[in-house]
């Protein structure tokens, strides 16, 4: 394995791009993964994501496209994965090609859905890559932000701190800073439950609830986050370090932010169906608010905020009833 060679970035979407642009701001060339022919057709035509960060120019003769992932895994050392969770295992069905002798660094911010697993376990589970190979990305980093050059921040969590230097090393430039942690679960969980708690926040402004409750509700958020991250994981960790509470804020508040905006849309009335049409782009925190809600059956974690959220989509109770509980609750 080569953690200094070549990268394969596997996603179309604005996540996937605004990796793209971080790594060749200083990296002489990538490989890069589409699921669709056409998206890449139109991309080398204009210069450019057609239908992401379509503002970034990209200079077309340091990437290689692909929209066989084999052929990128075959030709990268370090592979990205920057697809929607629940998109990945369509994507992986396509795969002849072994993962093993590959460096794995998930950009994904969601759980596998129906398996409930977290993207480092899936891989070491299902897919035969040793622990020490897996690595995971946090912010608060907006791909938005990444476009405009605008200074960002990534953390690499790796249980090899050594793996996580150098790939941390590689990541920075102008407008990237990276820090690096061994607390691969817990910042997995986080960047996960971040989601659900945007959403809640994007719900309690539809309902128009002002900044005072909002401060109160994502305050209660940071600790139901380290009171579940330490329930499945009981690793020493600062819950208030840039990877958890600053991509959680920063998912809450930024306007941004899609899982806010979803959130929004069913506090002003929209259906899931029509919340999900309307916005064009996934909303990882609907399929995570499931997904922890399952996983805590097992660990039986008080988190309130995530199971209003849970009933608001899944069991479509009122957004007004769920959340005027929701207030008498927080403290």
């Amino acid at each position: 394995m080569n953690i200094e060679g070549k990268f394969g970035v596997i996603g179309g979407g604005s996540w996937a791009t605004a990796i793209a642009k971080i790594l060749l701001a200083k990296e002489p060339g990538i490989n890069w993964y589409m699921r669709r022919q056409d998206q890449i057709d139109d991309f080398m035509r204009q210069g450019r994501n057609p239908s992401y960060l379509s503002g970034v120019k990209f200079d077309l003769d340091r990437i290689s496209f692909t929209s066989n992932i084999n052929k990128v895994v075959n030709a990268s050392d370090v592979l990205i994965f920057a697809t929607p969770s629940p998109f990945l295992k369509a994507h992986l069905k396509k795969l002849r090609r072994s993962l093993q002798g590959k460096f794995i660094l998930s950009a994904i911010k969601g759980i596998v859905p129906d398996d409930n697993m977290l993207m480092s376990d899936y891989f070491e589970q299902r897919y035969y890559v040793p622990r020490d190979h897996i690595a995971v990305l946090a912010g608060p980093c907006h791909a938005e932000e990444v476009a405009l050059e605008r200074l960002s921040y990534l953390t690499i969590g790796c249980r090899s701190r050594e793996m996580a230097r150098v790939l941390a090393a590689r990541l920075a430039n102008d407008f990237i800073h990276t820090t690096i942690s061994d607390d691969v679960v817990g910042i997995e969980y986080g960047s996960v439950m971040k989601n659900i708690y945007a959403i809640a926040t994007g719900i309690c402004h539809g309902l128009k609830y002002g900044d005072n409750f909002q401060a109160v509700l994502l305050s209660n958020a940071v600790r139901e986050m380290k009171l579940f991250c330490n329930a499945t994981d009981p690793l020493h960790r600062d819950i208030v370090e840039a990877a958890y509470l600053g991509d959680l804020l920063v998912t809450a508040y930024s306007k941004f932010s899609r899982n806010r905006l979803f959130g929004t849309m069913i506090g002003k009335g929209y259906s899931v169906k029509t919340a999900q049409i309307e916005m064009e782009m996934v909303a990882e925190g609907y399929y995570a608010t499931k997904c922890i809600h399952e996983i805590n059956e097992k660990y039986q974690v008080n988190i309130p905020i995530v199971d209003a959220v849970y009933r608001i989509l899944y069991e479509r109770s009122s957004p007004t009833v769920e959340i005027r509980k929701l207030a008498e609750k927080l403290a």
